[in-house]
């Protein structure tokens, strides 16, 4: 009833609203054609991109206000923004949710490709509801050109190459935009290959039983298994007017990644390897304990998109954008043994192709696949006087795990959404306001093994499987009000009611998730979370200085993590006979409870008009706390929350010449969750220098040196999952060149 109450409220004011005199108002967005709704948003722009290391995703706007990576390597960074993570920060691609398995895994990568992206947009805060349900945290929109929604003009494109020190990197790029007959027609290639990357020495810190064991590598100076190499090709095609726009695009992708760190997690498979009694064989391979041991990941992509505009200028309806997109997905984890020995041993008893493992998953490989559909209308319902637009969308997931390592059974989600975005000047005050219904349904299983007490040991384990079919009805807002105080200085202040229902892996998620080592069990019975958020920002610009602040109180109603069970739980698992399922992995449940997210962001900063170019100094700091409504005195921490940080930038421009340099304080993170282990701070240093050189009249070059972790720091990233095991590179010194024509 409070709900509905709240949503009979909002209506009343929407006709307020739509009842009062206005004037005309003019509602531009950077993203995509749409309605923004939300403040604040940051671009990172081409040549940023363009300039810079080639990165993950996560690490190229980890130096941004309020947005934190989580990495597990070189090769995967999943964005966090304000101290939320995973299916609370939707990742985007021209508007489009990306339906990868990032979420069924912290060593999974995000498919996405920044070698062509036009410009990278960011969102934080719970109110970026145009574009997809849940988004507590926010948004993160790659943009693209890949179909064009205006005619090319000309023939243009670009071919860059980049080489990096730290871990032998190269990249190569070729991109493509020509107009033929009428069709605009655009091409990229990116190939990526990169090699274990260099560490500081004494940067991976091991647990007391691996010292004991005498694998003392406080001075390894290369991170095993953190290479990894991609290939992309990007086709697309469209045909654009005064009447819209209508073109199709296909992206595949494909590559191996190396796995830095997976526990061994008590799998009989492989502690064989270690055993005194194992095969003689793997020993004299070097396979004791996995040490020197190949792990590493294969993933492909396949992606159809097709999407268009019409315009009708209807006197009710003026605009019509529909898309559709298709993707498969697919990340296979495994061993280089078993891949060099498979068809080797595929006839031996031990290795036959019916033999399961201890938990009644077969041996070999995990395979995570996703196959997605994606729907979507929005119509234009604009006129003089206001902006509005109403959105429907239907989504389809297919999710499994195969193999041995198959800790969640197939799941299928479904989505239909209907939303409702309006924009409007409402008498000193621009007014923005949201509201989406989303119907979801998720339909998984999950088995529980049951152990008789005449059942011996090596016996087969009686497997009951128990399906659900799960549906979440969930209803938000998000309203926001701004205002232009001087012409020096813009106050906004946003509210968002945003609910979030349960990710496929929170609810079914049970059994051994190696990456993590941790042995993970969903819960069926978790509700769906509600955000109940409040955003004040102001702006300030004025001669060159410029001052940004943001504040922000977010309460989580029922928010879903996963907690490490204590040692007095796992001692309790321990007595009943747990011990030979989990092995020497952690416990972890999805848990539930109520939890507050206060934070801010502070930007300062200068420019400088220099006789030949311009000089920007800023200082920019950013925190979050987020932290357990607890009946107890003591404090109950959220896990792998971003410590405190602290940014200083340098950067030089002039009219073909920049450098900067910039500096990232990182705070010790003391204030853990229950079992979480705290992190030492540390001081980043990065470098850039580039310089532009016209070859001729239309082809023109730009050089580039970069230097990342300048100083070569100890650094380990509190927000990740395997942050003592996998710490960040040490120094990277990089060369890139890049020629347009």
């Amino acid at each position: 009833m409070k709900k509905q109450i709240q949503f009979l409220i909002l209506f009343i004011f929407l006709g307020f609203i739509n009842a009062q005199d206005v004037e005309e108002v003019v509602v531009t967005s950077s993203l995509t054609d749409q309605t923004q709704i939300d403040n604040p948003v940051h671009v990172v722009k081409k040549d940023e991109l363009v300039n810079d290391a080639s990165v993950s995703l996560g690490e190229q706007l980890d130096s941004l206000l309020g947005v934190a990576n989580a990495d597990f390597g070189a090769g995967v960074g999943q964005p966090i923004i304000r101290g939320m993570s995973g299916s609370r920060v939707k990742v985007l691609s021209n508007g489009m949710v990306v339906r990868d398995v990032s979420s069924l895994g912290p060593d999974h990568p995000n498919d996405i490709d920044l070698s062509n992206a036009e410009q990278v947009e960011v969102v934080r805060g719970p109110s970026s509801l145009l574009y997809s349900n849940g988004t507590i945290g926010g948004i993160i929109n790659v943009v693209d050109n890949t179909i064009a929604k205006t005619n090319f003009t000309e023939t243009s494109g670009n071919f860059s190459h980049e080489l990096q020190e730290a871990n032998d990197g190269e990249v190569t790029n070729f991109n493509l935009q020509t107009n033929q007959s009428g069709l605009n027609i655009s091409f990229g290639l990116s190939e990526l290959d990169f090699g274990s990357y260099e560490i500081p020495g004494g940067s991976i810190i091991h647990d007391e039983e691996h010292e004991e064991e005498g694998h003392e590598e406080g001075d390894m100076t290369v991170l095993a298994n953190s290479d990894y190499e991609t290939s992309i090709a990007k086709f697309g095609v469209s045909s654009a007017g005064d009447w819209g726009h209508i073109g199709f695009s296909l992206v595949s992708r494909e590559g191996t990644s190396g796995i830095p760190y997976h526990g061994d997690g008590g799998h009989e498979g492989h502690d064989d390897h270690g055993d005194e009694d194992g095969d003689e064989d793997h020993e004299e391979e070097g396979h004791d304990d996995h040490e020197g041991e190949r792990i590493f990941a294969d993933n492909t992509s396949d992606v159809f998109t097709l999407e268009g505009s019409y315009n009708l200028n209807g006197e009710l309806v003026k605009k019509m954008d529909f898309f559709m997109r298709t993707s498969d997905y697919s990340l296979t984890e495994q061993h280089a043994e078993e891949e060099h020995h498979e068809d080797e041993h595929h006839d031996e008893d031990e290795h036959d192709e019916d033999e399961h493992d201890e938990h009644g998953h077969e041996e070999g490989p995990t395979t995570f696949e996703n196959e997605a559909t994606e729907l979507g209308v929005v119509l234009d319902l604009s006129n003089d006087d206001i902006t509005q637009k109403v959105a429907f969308n239907f989504a389809e997931e297919d999710m499994s795990i195969i193999g041995e390592e198959a800790f969640m059974m197939p799941v299928n989600s479904e989505e239909f959404t209907v939303g409702y975005f309006l924009s409007r000047k409402l008498g000193e005050f621009d007014v923005d306001f949201g509201v989406r219904f989303d119907d979801i349904t998720r339909n998984g299983s999950v088995a529980e093994e049951h152990h008789d007490e005449d059942e011996h040991e090596g016996e087969e384990h009686e497997e009951e499987v128990d399906s659900y079919g799960l549906d979440f009805s969930t209803q938000s807002y998000a309203l926001q009000f701004s205002q232009d105080w001087t012409d020096n200085l813009s106050v906004s202040v946003a509210f968002s009611n945003v609910e979030r229902a349960p990710g496929a892996q929170e609810l079914f998620m049970n059994g051994p998730h190696l990456v993590t080592n941790r042995f993970e069990v969903g819960d069926v019975n978790l509700g769906t979370e509600v955000s109940n958020n409040i955003d004040f920002t102001m702006n300030y610009e004025n001669d060159g200085a410029f001052a940004s602040a943001s504040f922000f109180a977010n309460s989580v109603d029922n928010y879903i993590y996963l907690m490490d069970e204590s040692e007095a739980d796992h001692e309790d698992h321990e007595d009943e006979d747990h011990e030979e399922h989990h092995g020497d992995m952690i416990r972890a449940n999805y848990l539930q409870q109520d939890a507050e997210f206060n934070g801010y962001e502070l930007l300062v900063g200068r420019t400088i008009a220099l006789p030949n170019g311009n000089l920007t100094v800023s200082l920019g700091q950013d925190s979050v706390i987020g932290k357990f409504n607890a009946d107890s005195a003591d404090e109950s921490y959220v896990p792998r929350i971003t410590p405190k940080r602290t940014f200083i930038d340098v950067d030089y421009r002039a009219a073909d010449y920049s450098a900067g340099i910039s500096f990232k304080d990182v705070k010790p993170q003391y204030k853990t969750a229950i079992e979480e282990s705290s992190t030492e701070g540390f001081l980043l240093v990065d470098m850039k220098v580039a310089k532009e050189f016209t070859l001729s009249q239309d082809v023109g070059m730009t050089v580039s040196f970069f230097a990342k972790n300048l100083m070569d720091e100890r650094a380990r990233n509190h927000n990740s999952f395997v942050k003592n095991e996998v710490p960040l590179a040490g120094r990277n010194i990089g060369f890139k060149f890049n020629i347009t024509f």
